[in-house]
């Protein structure tokens, strides 16, 4: 038998902070050699294409001639000319006017639906959370709008919200709630409420599977409590629920408004051309691809990453988001 034994048994009990320093290195260093292969798959697909598109975003790239790309600097996102008539005319991202409306609508759009998926997410997992029969069945039926593909949603929805044969114009005539059918994706009073509802119907499930885990996480003690006590059960949601589950709602948040602000598919495929429902997504990729202004959409591109990566910094600062812990 072999005996393990320390050198100085009192060296180590007189310093035990030394011991878990050692310890917490040697972990992160494990830690490191397990991330390193994903990291570089990650630098590969992901870092690089980032690196090669801000590039691209200061050259006069076409996608006939990526090879022979000049650098012309900042021409792409701002440049003027002064007329001898003393007129400066402005060119560039930044002082096209198509490019602000995709940025206001992708805004309008990230806060409206975001805010309207959080609210009902909420109110779905507070539902999903009780105790009542069928609960797990009701929890797998839930899921089902988000497990459609974003493509399939569109064009089902797109049949649904048609002007001639939809059936929600049938069944808004029938009750008495229009006079007469409307264009949902084509009129530009209606396109964006259109897109709304069908990312509010594919992607309020989500909010709600991220609410109810940190539901999941709440003591049962604290409710028990509360009814001994006589609290009413608003006032439970206000004071106990809501702050206790706020560091998973502040997260579910920020994944959501993350995907809403790259919304690409949906608007593409349910109001394509539609000014009132363009995002810089699209916007980007029309100019990339659909007319040949490669160096042009690699410019919007970079702008899009860079405004999703103010905003998700900013919110989560300002939202005292920590990813480790929950909450700051």
């Amino acid at each position: 038998m072999t005996d393990l034994t320390v050198a100085d048994p009192r060296a180590a009990l007189a310093h035990p902070s030394h011991i878990n320093s050692d310890l917490k290195a040697q972990r992160v260093r494990s830690a490191w050699v397990f991330l390193a292969p994903t990291l570089m798959v990650l630098a590969l697909v992901a870092g690089w294409p980032l690196v090669r598109t801000i590039y691209f975003s200061f050259t006069d790239a076409s996608l006939t001639n990526l090879g022979g790309a000049e650098f012309v600097g900042f021409q792409n996102y701002l440049s003027w000319i002064t007329l001898k008539s003393g007129r400066t005319i402005y060119k560039g991202l930044l002082a096209d006017p198509a490019w602000w409306n995709a940025v206001w609508n992708t805004l309008k759009f990230t806060v409206i639906s975001v805010s309207i998926e959080t609210a009902l997410g909420l109110v779905v997992a507070l539902v999903l959370n009780a105790h009542f029969p069928g609960r797990g069945l009701v929890r797998a039926a839930i899921l089902i709008p988000w497990a459609i593909p974003t493509i399939v949603s569109a064009k089902m929805w797109a049949w649904m919200l048609n002007d001639q044969f939809g059936i929600l114009n049938e069944i808004f005539v029938g009750l008495g709630l229009i006079s007469q059918k409307i264009a949902w994706t084509a009129s530009p009073d209606t396109a964006m409420v259109a897109v709304l509802i069908v990312d509010v119907w594919k992607t309020t499930p989500f909010m709600a599977l991220l609410i109810l885990a940190g539901l999941q996480m709440v003591p049962v003690d604290i409710y028990e409590a509360a009814k001994i006590d006589g609290v009413h059960p608003i006032r439970v949601f206000w004071r106990v629920t809501l702050p206790l589950i706020r560091p998973a709602l502040m997260v579910a948040v920020i994944f959501r408004m993350l995907d809403a602000l790259r919304i690409f598919d949906l608007i593409y495929v349910l109001t394509p051309n539609n000014a009132q429902t363009k995002t810089m997504s699209v916007l980007a990729r029309e100019n990339l691809f659909d007319f040949d202004k490669f160096a042009y959409g690699a410019a919007a591109s970079t702008m899009l990453f860079l405004i999703i990566a103010s905003i998700t910094v900013l919110y989560m600062w300002f939202g005292r988001v920590n990813f480790e812990g929950g909450e700051r």
